[in-house]
């Protein structure tokens, strides 16, 4: 209905070329800036020429092939200013689909490497800068419309004006739409199913950071519980990486491999007290009590002083410094930060009050204010019989070593998704979750990192097959040395007895083990 609606009004603003009309020299992309979209304004039109290009803001080019390159403004409130741009490749080299991309953080910047990405294969793309410009959640201070757009209906308002931007240049509309995203992006991506089934007839959705509220709780109390009272950090980037040497150490054989890596740190029960110094004295290869305290309360999460309940998971263990890549442990949001992350939060979002003290919060009632005052800053709803029933797929994945979004959050989500749906087979018919053991926020970290979600989703909307299991590598130095399949939760890879644990033809997906008993007391 939709699509028709907005057809019409096209229709009457600008000629609609046939399918059979269309090729490479039958669009002028400079006169797309005739289109009228209700509350758009098409700024700019033109083609781009295959080969380097440099987009605005950006410090290195971008390898392109040709593209006409649309960008507009959209306003679908008094107080709305959403950029946005739509790429679209000339006829000949169009796969007929449409790829919209997602954002990281608070991002107010278009997603151009990961837009340039879907324009090599083939696609029309399209990012947003979500309504404000830079990373900082100031932009929320007093403008409750640009934190709606920046939640949820910046996406949406992209996506319907790309489609129709795109069917007035090919002269017909994509034939799929996909929406591909991690972190923001993921949380952008079960948005855009919860709230628009309608948008997208495939997702991925990467580290979705969709509980966003309870997130940033999270880290208030992560911040609180790993630096002393005048702001110093008590855990040291040496301390991170020797926890984390520790507890691989203590869990990497827990699945009956030795590889280096926790297959499930939900079954790692290290405990850093084992590092404790000997007579508290601070030294390199051990943790003083405030330090053993600080890494057990990232690991136990956001509890209720007042009942204990959990708020929000804690980070898995495995995640705290690994490696070259070590600021992508808990430094980069936690440990390094001289605040408590997105504190902003709390001062621009929720209680307008720039000069909010976080040490006042109060765990209760601030986080029930919270979700009644800002519901779309989060997308944790279960129900997506709508997305179902359009035909949508969803395909989920997240690292287990993930120390941004802990990889909990992914697993309770796709649980919650179980119950609402009558179960694993009713939900697995459209919505797939593949956890990969090693693998950091996104991608990186010591365990395989690297596959091709775009490729199996498209095969399963497509074709109807639907993925099993997603062929993940890890590299080093440009060279791979590692390869391992990761399988439809919650099945795991077990190796065969036989063959490199190195290679993924030596493991099979298979049910994963069963919990421990508990120890008679």
């Amino acid at each position: 209905m939709i699509r028709r609606l907005l057809a019409g009004t096209l229709v009457a603003s600008m000629p609609l070329l046939t399918h059979t009309a269309v090729t490479a020299a039958a669009i002028d992309c400079t006169t797309l800036v005739a289109l009228t979209i209700p509350d758009v304004t098409i700024n700019a039109a033109a083609m781009v020429a295959g080969g380097s290009f440099t987009p605005p803001g950006a410090q290195a080019a971008l390898t392109v092939p040709a593209f006409c390159r649309v960008e507009a403004t959209a306003r679908p409130t008094s107080d709305s200013e959403i950029k946005f741009e739509v790429w679209i490749p000339p006829a000949e080299a169009w796969n007929g689909k449409f790829q919209a991309v997602g954002n990281g953080g608070y991002q107010g910047s278009i997603s151009y490497a990961a837009m340039a990405n879907a324009l090599r294969r083939g696609y029309a793309t399209a990012s947003t800068d979500t309504g404000h410009t830079g990373d900082d959640v100031i932009f929320g201070q007093g403008h409750p419309e640009k934190v709606i757009d920046f939640g949820h209906r910046a996406i949406h308002v992209m996506t319907t004006s790309a489609k129709l931007v795109i069917r007035n240049a090919a002269g017909r509309f994509a034939e799929r739409s996909y929406f591909v995203g991690c972190s923001s992006g993921g949380h952008q991506a079960l948005s855009e199913a919860q709230r628009y089934p309608d948008d997208y007839d495939g997702i991925v959705a990467g580290a979705p950071a969709n509980d966003r509220i309870r997130q940033t709780f999270g880290f208030l109390a992560s911040w609180m519980a790993t630096h002393g009272p005048d702001g110093t950090a008590l855990l040291t980037q040496p301390k991170l990486a020797l926890l984390t040497k520790a507890a691989v150490a203590s869990c990497d054989a827990n699945d009956g491999l030795k590889d280096g890596l926790i297959d499930d740190p939900r079954r790692c029960t290290f405990d850093p007290a084992a590092l404790a110094c000997k007579a508290g004295a601070d030294e390199a290869a051990c943790l003083t009590p405030p330090q053993v305290a600080a890494a057990q309360r990232m690991y136990e999460g956001t509890k209720s002083p007042r009942t204990g309940k959990l708020i929000y998971t804690g980070w898995p263990r495995g995640s705290e410094g690994f490696g070259e890549i070590a600021i992508q442990g808990w430094r980069q949001y936690i440990t390094d930060a001289k605040e408590p992350s997105r504190v902003g939060f709390f001062k621009y979002f929720l209680f307008h009050n720039p000069n909010w003290d976080f040490r006042t919060i109060d765990w209760d009632r601030d986080l029930a204010y919270a979700e009644q005052q800002v519901p779309y800053m989060a997308a944790v709803d279960p129900n997506l019989a709508p997305f179902k029933k359009r035909g949508g797929k969803l395909l989920v994945y997240t690292g287990w070593a993930d120390p941004v979004v802990p990889p909990q959050t992914a697993v309770a989500y796709y649980d919650s998704v179980v119950k609402a749906m009558g179960g694993p087979v009713q939900t697995q018919d459209f919505f797939r979750l593949f956890t990969a053991p090693g693998m950091g926020h996104c991608s990186g970290g010591p365990g395989p990192n690297q596959f091709d979600a775009v490729t199996a989703l498209e095969q399963w909307v497509e074709k109807g097959d639907a993925p099993n299991q997603l062929l993940a590598t890890h590299s080093t130095g440009g060279k791979v040395d590692r390869s391992r399949p990761l399988c439809v939760y919650p099945k795991v890879a077990r190796y065969k007895g036989a063959g490199s644990i190195d290679e993924a033809a030596s493991f099979t997906c298979a049910a994963p083990p069963a919990p421990r008993a508990p120890r008679p007391r």
